[in-house]
Order: structure tokens, then sequence, then C-alpha cells
């Protein structure tokens, strides 16, 4: 309230030729009682009850327009973040001292009445704080003209933008087709004192012309490191070879680290970022598939240790991520392929409707059609997003996402890392996982074989040797997940379903067809 939205929201409306609606208004006119006496005669209660209902109606009716929500709308958390997905969310802030002087003239404000005014809004803005975070946009107004916040609006409702809703640490994740120039000004508008760039030898030489054209414009000084590619360099000395070089160029906190590369490369970088002064920023600007709807979002990070995969590692959320389609078409075939398993795994887990599309579209999936894929892409990482702003720290509901991983981590390690890529990894470890529910009665009947015959068509591998998986055993019976002889997995319940179940080692061998190896 008070931070201009009466004013915008209109000018945002004739702009785009889109009509508008005053949600304060729109009650009002409905129930016949101007809001202070709504609030008093019925109760904040009711009022935002009846508020909660006209949201919900006007962003469900297919009507598109420019909605003015009331100051306290979005304080309802599950209203807020319905709206995120349903519509593009701007915060527009003010001062604390001009919201006072602007709601004092304004007159009778339910929410201010008390002896201490501008108390009174500063406690509200703190109460807030992390519920007006979580948007598409956050415009300052107070510098701004009506006409310039409006233009500002306007062009954030042009990009088809997903938030991860965390509070503070919201971020937005972008899906586009050859947008180098968006990275460009993101990067800029965060200000960086200094860039550390961080990419592989492989990435370098297949997109480093594109690189140069994103990070040329830039105004902050930069330093590139370049790594050795593969998962074989996922360590502690790639991590340290990142500190020193950031350290050398004189990085502090105001800096920030550009993830340009798959997933090695940004589970890197984000532990450099994550360790480095206890916390520095970093934005993900995943280059392959698999990091495009898995490792850049969701702020796991970490590296390898001989006994196995992500076994060191921390919690850091990105600043951004923009995943450009335009890297895949220089990647070679095999790896964008192993990337639809993330993507296969995800609908597995969570929603039978993208499991449907997927069957639909395989063949042009399966090509790299950008038609295709970028809203393929943008719905499996809004999935994802989904299920981080309810578990950022792999509690019950984010270890769904874990479907796969415990047999595909497994296989990897028995490999050393060589003998098959980590999504064709997944995509045998969602073979296995969901026959071993089958065989428990826990999914229905032939649920493996539709599994089996999507990836078929998605070009994924989906037959493990028993000899393979026996040699993979030990490092499942290691496993992170693994609470004394029991490790707890997402199992398919049905296509869409995969809740966590609590296995013992023996039984998921013996289901697995290794005997009593458990």
């Amino acid at each position: 309230m008070g931070t201009g939205k009466t004013t915008v929201a209109p000018l945002v409306a004739q702009t785009l030729g889109l009509p508008f609606l005053d949600t304060d208004q729109e009650l009002e006119r409905r129930t016949g009682v101007n809001v202070p006496e709504l609030w008093r005669t019925r109760g904040e209660g009711v009022f935002r009850e009846l508020e909660e209902k006209l949201v919900r109606e006007l962003l469900s009716d297919g009507v598109t327009r420019v909605v003015s929500f009331g100051g306290g709308t979005v304080t309802n958390r599950e209203l807020r973040r319905w709206t995120l997905e349903r519509a593009t969310l701007v915060t527009l802030s003010t001062p604390p001292s001009m919201l006072h002087a602007r709601t004092r003239a304004q007159g009778d404000r339910p929410t201010l009445q008390a002896d201490d005014p501008l108390a009174r809004i500063t406690s509200l803005l703190e109460q807030r704080r992390d519920a007006y975070a979580e948007c598409h946009l956050q415009l300052q107004t107070d510098t701004l003209s009506p006409e310039q916040a409006a233009v500002c609006v306007v062009e954030r409702s042009k990009r088809e933008s997903i938030v991860v809703p965390l509070g503070t640490r919201t971020y937005l994740v972008d899906v586009v087709d050859d947008e180098p120039s968006l990275l460009t000004g993101i990067l800029a508008a965060m200000k960086p004192s200094s860039l550390l760039v961080v990419t592989d030898k492989t990435v370098r030489a297949a997109r480093g012309v594109a690189l140069e054209s994103l990070l040329g414009p830039l105004e902050s000084p930069f330093v590139e490191v370049v790594l050795p590619p593969g998962e074989e360099h996922k360590t502690l000395a790639s991590v340290e070879r990142l500190w020193q070089a950031a350290l050398a160029a004189g990085l502090d906190r105001d800096g920030l680290l550009l993830a340009f590369g798959g997933g090695v490369v940004g589970d890197l970088a984000g532990f450099a970022a994550s360790t480095l002064f206890r916390g520095v920023r970093v934005v993900q600007a995943p280059t392959t598939l698999l990091a495009m709807v898995d490792a850049s979002v969701g702020g796991k990070t970490g590296f390898d240790l001989p006994a196995g995969k992500n076994l060191v590692g921390s919690f850091h959320q990105p600043s951004a991520v923009v995943a450009d389609v335009a890297h895949l078409s220089t990647l070679p075939r095999r790896e964008r392929l192993a990337g639809l398993a993330e993507v296969a795994k995800v609908a597995l887990a969570c929603d039978e409707g993208l499991w449907r599309d997927l069957e639909t579209n395989a063949e042009a999936l399966r090509d790299g059609e950008p038609s295709v894929l970028v809203p393929t892409i943008r719905r499996a990482i809004a999935l994802k997003a989904l299920v981080v702003a309810e578990d950022e720290r792999d509690g019950e509901g984010r270890m769904r996402l874990n479907l796969g991983h415990t047999v595909g981590h497994a296989l990897e390690a028995a490999g050393e890392f060589s003998r098959h890529l980590h999504g064709e990894a997944v995509a045998l470890g969602l073979v296995a996982e969901t026959l071993a529910a089958e065989r428990m009665g826990r999914a229905p009947a032939n649920t493996a074989d539709r599994v089996r015959a999507l990836l078929v068509r998605l070009g994924l591998p989906t037959e493990i040797a028993t000899n393979e998986l026996a040699a993979a055993w030990p490092f499942v019976s290691k496993d992170k997940k693994r609470v004394g002889q029991t490790v707890t997995l997402p199992l398919p319940r049905r296509i869409g379903s995969a809740p966590l179940e609590s296995v013992s080692l023996r039984d998921f061998a013996r289901v697995l067809g290794l005997g009593d190896a458990g």
C-alpha cells in the first residue's frame, strides 16, 4: 500500500491493451461496503477469505488482465505460490517514511491503525519481507516516475520466467532459444565487483564464441577458469583451483561466479561460491540438457570422493539460472539424449501429465526440436521448482527427485564414471527401481514396461546385465540415504507418483535379482 500500484498498474494495462482491475475496489463493488468498513464489521479473516476467492477467480477465468492486489494479499503463502504459477507477479517497494507520508494523506488504512503508524509500516514490511520477495520482479518506485515503473513492468511481463520461491533467496529461471543478451543483462544488473567465469575445455571449444559474446558488453572485470572435463575431475582439487583463482583475481564478497557448462561445472562452481568468504553469488548458465533440467536448479553443490558421488557438498541457491537451448546445438547427441532421463524422472515421480506429453513427443525430443524442447524443459524445471520450494534441503519431499539415482549412482561409481553418462545411469536406475516396486507389490504390473518403452523411444539404455548390477551393489549399500541395514528411496506407485519407502537392503537386493547380496 502506498507504493504506487493504483497509478502504475493502469498504465501497464493501457500499454499492453488489457483490462485493469483493483481487488480492493472489486470487493467494495461486490459487497457494497468500503474496505475499512468491511474490516470493522466482518473482521480481517472474512476479508482475507473474500480476497482469496476473488484472486482465484480472476486467475482462473481465462481473461488476461492487469490486477492490483492489496498489500496483504500475497502474505497468504499458498495463494502467493499459486499465483506465481499463473501470473507475472511484481512487488513495488518504497521506503517506510515515504509510505507513511502517502498513506497518511490517503486516509483510513485498516492495517495501519496504531499509535505510531510509521513503526507499524516498518514492522509490516519486516514481517512481509519474505512474501514480497517471492515474485518475478521487485521494483523500487521512489526513484522512478510512474511511466518509468510501468515500462519496467511491461518488459518484465514479456519473459516467461520460472520463480523458485525461497523468500529473500528467491531467484528466476529463464528457458530461452538463442538469447545470449538475456544473460548479459542479468549479469550487468547484478553489478558484481568482479566475475569469475568457470567452464571446461570441452564447453570452451564448443561454445567459446557464445561465451565471449555475452561477456563482451559487461563492465565488470572477469577472470576465466577452464577446467578439464568429466566426472573424474569433480574433486576437491578442482574446487581448490577455483578458490585460488578467485582470490588471485581479487574477488570479494560482492563478486560473482558464473558457471558456464554442464552439471560438473555447475556443482563445482556452486560449491566454491558457497564456501568462498562463507558465501558469494553464483549464476548458473547450463550448457547441457541434463544440467538445465536438474543440476542448475535447487542449490545442490558438491564434489565426489572415491567412495561415491556427491558425498561432500552444500546447499547454495544460485542468484539466477539461464538455460539457453542454443547451447545444445553443439552438444554431442549421446549427451543430449542422456539429459532426457532427468525429464522422464521428474515426470515419473511427480506429473503423469508431463509423462503423457513425453510419450506424445518422444521422437521430437529425441531429435532435439527446439519448439518441443523449450516448453518441455520449462515444465520439468517448474515441477522441480515446486518441489524445492516446499523442501529445499532434501527432506522427504525433495528426496522424490532421487528416483532412479540409488541404482544409477551405484552404476556410475562401479563403472568409474566412464561406462555410463549420468543420464544413462539414471535411465537404467528408473527401470530397475520401477521393476523393484512392481516386484514388491507397490506398482501395478507392466509399469516398468511402460517406463522402458518411453526410455527406448527417447534413445536411452534400459537393460542392465546381472553382473554389472552385482558389481554396483556395494555402492548401493554405501548410499548416503542408507540408515543401518535399510535404504530410503522413492518407489513408483504409479506414473506420476513415487512416495518414499524405507526398504531393507536384503529385500532390495532380492527384488533386483541379486539374491541375498543385501
